[in-house]
């Protein structure tokens, strides 16, 4: 429950950036530059903190990520300039930093027996679900009740606070065997070229699930037409919401075809994409939130399982920070790329070259999986 509960709260602005970019009248850059500014906070304490529930338990971490969520929040509520709002989601990214490393140990490690073989799946229900359950949450408030840009941030300090007692309620999961220090980030050769191709995918994914939960709105209301809140979330809470749904489905599949089917996915997700903005189809666009869901979901999931298949386990947990440092510095620098070519071209063309530079991305990325399943059998 913590872990979903706090993952809902760094989504949670998304259908509120027109209404904060109407109040402190600022256009789409800004509102990707305020949304990539969250990654770099998941970033910083990635690297920073990742290493710290090792040494000093999970709950102490759990609890000073709950803390920055709080804080988040409450700056939120009493931002009344664009700095504020980068500091809110500065704090936010914290938060999710903190929690998607040391709650998804602490799932795993609290499951009883007869669940250990599905707690990742648990663990990645509640991160990924969150995060889709938080455009969807706010959507309809900012829609449907008021005070709209101060509602949401209450209902998410409640959360907090339950999930506050819940995490004091928990058993203690850490040995307590390691080290207070910086992640390091490395890749052993065994593992490069699996990685490359993973990470690639990877980058593409995080760059479509960042489009969405940035610039969603935006499409919706300047691209479609239509000024409607909650439908804004369901379209940027659909795209986490279905990846979330495919790593679970997905999760015994064979590593490098399920990268090779989420890559193809994912082209055909922005293939419809570039249709629906072209066309101003809202049909168009919730399928292609969907559908690159389930691509982004089954790539990124299945590639980091491929990429840990050939890494020795002392060095898993390195590699697996590598490879979640380029997926958030992926939801980061495109997002603000989309913004800038918003600003210069129009938000209609802007979305279209985006989604045909990831399509290229992803079919890259598939070229070179099919091209190294070959290899063997030409041997």
């Amino acid at each position: 429950y913590a872990f979903a509960a706090m993952m809902v709260g760094t989504t949670l602005p998304t259908p509120m950036y027109a209404l904060f970019a109407d109040e402190l009248h600022f256009q789409v850059l800004t509102t990707t530059v305020i949304f990539a500014t969250y990654a770099g906070g998941v970033l910083f304490a990635l690297l920073a903190f990742g290493r710290w529930s090792d040494a000093i338990g999970r709950r102490p971490v759990l609890l000073a990520g709950i803390g920055f969520a709080v804080s988040s929040a409450i700056v939120f509520l009493l931002a009344d300039s664009v700095t504020e709002l980068l500091i809110g989601r500065v704090l936010s990214g914290l938060s999710a930093g903190i929690f998607t490393g040391t709650a998804t140990a602490a799932v795993i490690e609290a499951a009883p027996p007869a669940w250990r073989d599905r707690a990742a799946a648990v663990a990645t229900v509640a991160n990924i679900g969150g995060l889709g359950i938080g455009p969807l949450l706010a959507g309809v408030l900012v829609q449907y009740a008021p005070r709209p840009l101060d509602l949401s941030f209450v209902v998410h300090l409640l959360l907090a606070a339950v999930a506050a007692v819940a995490v004091l309620a928990a058993p203690e999961t850490s040995p307590r065997t390691g080290r207070l220090g910086v992640q390091r980030l490395s890749v052993p050769p065994e593992a490069r070229s699996v990685f490359i191709v993973a990470s690639l995918a990877a980058f593409a994914g995080f760059a479509v699930t960042g489009l969405f939960a940035a610039v969603a709105p935006s499409f919706l209301l300047n691209v479609v037409g239509i000024d409607n809140h909650a439908l804004a979330g369901l379209i940027a809470g659909s795209v986490f919401l279905t990846s979330a749904v495919a790593q679970v489905v997905a999760r015994r599949m064979e590593p490098h075809r399920a990268m090779a089917a989420g890559s193809a996915i994912l082209v055909v997700g922005m293939a419809i994409l570039a249709a629906a903005l072209h066309f101003s189809s809202l049909p168009g666009l919730i399928a292609s939130a969907v559908v690159a869901g389930v691509g982004q979901g089954i790539s990124f999931s299945r590639g980091l399982a491929a990429v840990a298949e050939r890494t020795p386990v002392d060095r898993r947990a390195e590699v697996s920070s590598t490879y979640f440092v380029v997926a958030y510095v992926a939801i980061a620098l495109p997002v603000v790329g989309e913004g800038l070519a918003a600003q210069a071209w129009g938000l209609r063309t802007a979305g279209v070259t985006f989604a045909v530079a990831v399509a290229v991305l992803a079919a890259v990325c598939l070229a070179a999986i099919l091209v190294r399943d070959k290899q063997p059998a030409a041997v």
